[in-house]
């Protein structure tokens, strides 16, 4: 009883940020299944895994990109609960992973490269912020970090929160050049 209704919070405050937070179009997955590129090239589809007897289900997916011409695969990533996905043009997928009820991270994903995604969370940010916005991310037991859109090499994405540090939360609205691999966050006005 007490994982549906933690399901059931984690899905409605996902699809509230959702609308709230991003300027594209984001599909909730699994519930979405299935998610076209604009120029119908491409598709993203949500995989369960198969389970045996005694195996929780429903609780991991994978997320596939499939060529729709070809038909040819591959698996993006892996996540539990909820992933918030979009399209930023034909050439890249934005993708947020709710990992639980306190925090999320951020991944961009370059669809014509097989490069390794971008992958944003509070963990791995902290090295990249400036050295007064650290103890933000450190000492919040609450960090969200959700994609956005990418424009001109730039990954936009919003990192927000709250804890010990920031009992009344904070909101940043933060960069990731893509070609210099660095970030930069302001505090939201």
């Amino acid at each position: 009883m007490r994982l549906m209704r933690d399901v059931f919070l984690l899905t409605f405050l996902a699809i509230c940020l959702a609308l709230h937070v991003h300027a594209e179009p984001f599909s909730m997955f699994p519930r979405a299944g299935r998610l076209i590129s604009p120029d119908g090239r491409f598709e993203v589809r949500d995989v369960a895994p198969e389970s045996s007897a005694g195996e929780l289900v429903g609780a991991s997916h994978s997320l596939w990109l499939t060529e729709l011409t070809t038909g040819r695969s591959q698996k993006l990533c892996d996540y539990l609960g909820l992933a918030a996905v979009a399209w930023s043009s034909n050439d890249f997928l934005v993708v947020t992973q709710y990992v639980g009820k306190k925090t999320s991270r951020a991944l961009v994903f370059a669809v014509s490269s097989s490069t390794e995604p971008v992958l944003l969370d509070a963990a791995g940010m902290i090295q990249m912020v400036d050295v007064e916005m650290r103890p933000t991310l450190r000492e919040n037991d609450h960090v969200f970090v959700e994609a956005s859109r990418i424009e001109e090499g730039t990954f936009h994405f919003r990192v927000w929160g709250y804890g010990k540090h920031d009992p009344n939360g904070f909101r940043w609205n933060c960069r990731y050049s893509l070609t210099e691999g660095s970030v930069s966050c302001a505090p939201e006005n």
